[in-house]
């Protein structure tokens, strides 16, 4: 297979992480992660690429991972594992239609909630409150977030407790999802209104936010709304792309804007990947079987292969990694960036961090 990576040499190293690499002072301080919806590694990034623009100019960046795969379906479950290891549950499952507490039995293998539901009690963490714990800060960025206020608020918009989940679907004017926003799903975050409004605000907010580094989170996790990030194939905007062309169109406009920040350029890491794959439940590395669901993605151990980019001044533009990653590995990997200690399955001996086949660069004196 080859992949549009153009002109430049790829550079595809075979060394394996370690846990001790990552036991190093990190001199990243700053992770943008944007996260895209249910597209297949071959679809994306194979010979006739879907989205040329993230295969081609962005991937050229920075590194590709190529066995990089998504941990469940449906969508929900794969973002709530990225902030607290958290694995599926038959709710999670089913993409929370309804917006219900988690029905909380303990806490089992692997610091694994034990029950199911949506919203996890407030002794389940998520990487949120290990930053704020550590006097470091972190921001959601959610596009079209309040732009109904009957559906949702502007900030830290989520349905009530019990009722049905209206962001479901979009509409011409507002297309956020709140299963795409896995703050939302966590007590620890939502019960103290004014904190979570503080942090969990609409994309517009962005761009003031990454004009000086000192108004820069240390953790921005960014969700496109579900057109610009490739969910909704026919928009329910038709003045909007959606699907591939969709996702092109957000990382044109917002990947320049991260890119050239003060705060990425002096040590900041990018990082663009997809919740699920489009088809297909394969997993790599480390596939757990509970303790909520037997399977996590439903027909098979995992979420599929989807790929990601990853983009920093340590990572020589055109590197590849052929390396298994899931996105235990990616919260993993962030955790140890900033110093704290992994959260749920991302603590697992067999998850590894981004290694040496990803940081392709020493680090700037």
């Amino acid at each position: 297979m080859r992949w549009m990576l153009g002109g430049l040499a790829l550079v595809a190293l075979a060394a394996t992480p370690t846990a001790e690499a990552a036991k190093k002072p990190s001199p990243t301080r700053h992770v943008f992660i944007i996260t895209l919806e249910n597209k297949s590694f071959d679809a994306t990034f194979g010979p006739t690429a879907g989205a040329p623009y993230l295969a081609g100019p962005l991937a050229r960046k920075g590194a590709l991972l190529t066995r990089y795969y998504g941990t469940g379906h449906f969508s929900l479950g794969n973002y709530i594992t990225l902030i607290s290891g958290q694995s599926e549950n038959p709710s999670t499952q089913s993409d929370c239609t309804t917006y219900s507490d988690f029905t909380f039995t303990g806490i089992g293998p692997g610091g694994q909630a034990l029950g199911f539901g949506c919203v996890y009690p407030p002794q389940i963490k998520t990487i949120a409150d290990q930053l704020e714990e550590a006097g470091l800060r972190w921001k959601g960025y959610m596009q079209d977030m309040g732009n109904d206020p009957a559906r949702e608020s502007a900030t830290c918009g989520h349905p009530a407790i019990g009722a049905h989940d209206d962001t479901q679907g979009a509409t011409a004017t507002d297309q956020y999802a709140t299963r795409h926003d896995p703050f939302m799903y966590f007590h620890s975050v939502i019960d103290d209104q004014a904190s979570c409004s503080a942090h969990v605000v609409a994309l517009t907010r962005l761009r003031h936010d990454l004009r000086k580094a000192k108004r820069t989170p240390n953790y921005a996790f960014i969700t496109p709304d579900l057109c610009a990030d490739g969910h909704d194939e026919a928009c329910a905007d038709p003045s909007q792309p959606g699907g591939y062309e969709g996702i092109d169109a957000f990382l044109r406009t917002w990947a320049p804007r991260i890119l050239k920040s003060p705060a990425m350029k002096k040590n900041g890491l990018l990082i663009v990947t997809f919740d699920e794959a489009e088809s297909g439940a394969d997993a790599c590395c480390f596939a757990p079987t509970g303790p909520n669901t037997l399977l996590q993605g439903i027909y098979g151990p995992g979420g599929g292969r989807t790929g990601a980019v990853l983009i920093s001044n340590r990572i020589r533009p055109g590197t590849v990694s052929d390396h298994p990653y899931n996105h235990y590995s990616l919260l993993r990997t962030v955790e140890d960036i900033f110093g704290l200690d992994p959260l749920g399955y991302a603590a697992n001996p067999a998850v590894t961090p981004f290694g040496p086949d990803v940081y392709t660069r020493a680090p700037a004196a």
